[in-house]
């Protein structure tokens, strides 16, 4: 007999796998009772096929031991917006609703390559617009602390499905917050990997650098497990990291003494934060303080990252969805046909500013973290908010004048190109979880899950 349980962690479940423990079929079999006893009320796995799953753990029982792959018979749900061959894929989207693509995508081929075995996907919002998971394809996916409330988005599914034990692993994807929010709504982990860590092919645009890949997990053990998984050079991807990704394997040990941290509750005014998400990272910072770290207010100067990411985030959405919104007007959500059409008027002159505030945001970024080791601060800018709104309309009784304004905390991240990782850091006063973000300068992945690493023995979350 086994003690495993759908909250172990995912280096539990393998040890027990390679040990013989338990068999690949077994533990999908609790994964899938898991799903049966959650999904219906929380709604973050679509697309289920449990015939294939159980086949696809059968056939992994049949591997053998000497062949198997870093996750070797863990149960997956790969992100709707992910292209997996043979599997329903819809973008969230109705244009999608019947589209089975042909082929991998890159992350995907190396999940399936590491031995993971298929049971579906996690629910999206429309092409991965938003942060809140609906559509109308499969409805709101919802949080599993508090059903009536929002598991963030674009990759709401996939934190849900974690946090809930429906899944041991899980990959999101990140342009402006869409895999640091739903970790922190689902009060799970979840990093946003330096530009070029993981690489993405096929691509139609090499240079885009706000989107990427990256790991969510319930520990940070995990994280750097499923990270040594997504990261690594790929010869499609000539802008890719050189390092492989075996580096990001070992289990993660980390200190704060001596640490050099600044922390900011509202990155010198740019951004409007919830008074208990602002509670939330000051109780952070004097924890890591009495750990032994040396905490100080500061922040880099990231007021170029509004013009920043707004023109390249609708320059790259009109680039992609402006001749299919034009073809079906009708069939997007306004918030996201809005986004798109706001690219329609950008000139080259818009883009080549845009990209060189972009190059001026790194440097910024370099500079600030050669007198700091990590920067703390809000992932979200907000708590979960109600499943029935789209986005939150206010904060702190301020209005905000854009379906963006609340996801400044990440995306003036995203624009320095900088690691930055949710850890889940407490709780607001009604129970709902609160995720801190932590950001290391462009490289460092490894550094910031051991810093992370150190912040999770302090137990805050």
């Amino acid at each position: 007999m086994t003690d495993l349980t759908t909250s172990s962690t995912a280096r539990q479940m393998l040890a027990a796998l390679n040990s013989r423990e338990i068999s690949c079929s077994e533990l999908m079999d609790l994964h899938l009772a898991r799903i049966s006893e959650r999904n219906h009320e929380l709604n973050a796995i679509v697309s289920l096929d449990e015939e294939r799953a159980r086949d696809g753990a059968s056939e992994a029982d049949r591997t053998p031991y000497d062949e198997r792959g870093p996750l070797h018979g863990l149960p997956w749900a790969f992100k709707d917006t992910h292209d997996v061959a043979g599997w329903l894929t819809t973008y969230g989207s109705p244009l999608l609703a019947d589209n089975v693509p042909a082929r991998d995508e890159l992350v995907v081929e190396r999940i399936r390559r590491a031995g993971a075995v298929p049971i579906g996907k996690t629910n999206v919002p429309e092409f991965a617009a938003g942060s809140h998971t609906f559509n109308t394809i499969f409805g709101t996916t919802r949080n599993p602390v508090d059903p009536t409330r929002s598991a963030g988005g674009s990759s709401g599914g996939a934190a849900c499905a974690l946090a809930s034990g429906m899944v041991p692993l899980a990959e999101g994807s990140d342009m402006g917050g869409s895999l640091r929010n739903p970790a922190s709504f689902c009060g799970v982990y979840g990093l946003r990997p330096s530009r070029g860590r993981v690489p993405a092919w096929p691509s139609e645009n090499q240079w885009e650098a706000l989107g990427t890949s990256g790991p969510m997990a319930r520990n940070v053990d995990d994280l750097a497990l499923l990270l040594s998984v997504l990261a690594g050079p790929d010869p499609r991807v000539p802008l890719a990291l050189g390092d492989p990704g075996a580096r990001f394997a070992p289990p993660v040990l980390g200190s704060l003494r001596g640490l050099r941290v600044a922390v900011s509750t509202d990155l010198g005014g740019l951004i409007e934060v919830d008074a208990e998400v602002a509670a939330v990272v000051e109780a952070t910072a004097a924890a890591m303080a009495a750990a032994g770290a040396r905490v100080v207010a500061g922040e880099p100067d990231l007021a170029l990252g509004e013009d920043t990411f707004r023109t390249l985030r609708a320059w790259t959405f009109q680039a992609g969805f402006g001749d299919l919104l034009a073809e079906h007007p009708d069939e997007f959500k306004p918030s996201l046909a809005d986004n798109i059409r706001a690219g329609e008027g950008l000139a080259g002159a818009d883009v080549a500013r845009a990209y060189h505030q972009l190059t001026a945001l790194g440097e910024t970024a370099r500079v600030f973290f050669e007198s700091y080791d990590v920067l703390l601060l809000p992932t979200s800018q907000v708590p979960p908010f109600p499943a029935d709104q789209e986005y939150p309309a206010e904060i702190n009784g301020k209005p905000m004048a854009t379906y963006l304004d609340w996801m400044r905390s990440a995306y003036l991240v995203t624009v320095t190109g900088c690691p930055a990782i949710s850890v889940p850091a407490g709780r607001t006063g009604d129970g709902l979880p609160v995720g801190v973000q932590l950001v290391a300068t462009h490289g460092a992945d490894r550094f910031l899950l051991e810093v992370a690493a150190a912040v999770e023995v302090l137990g805050l979350g």
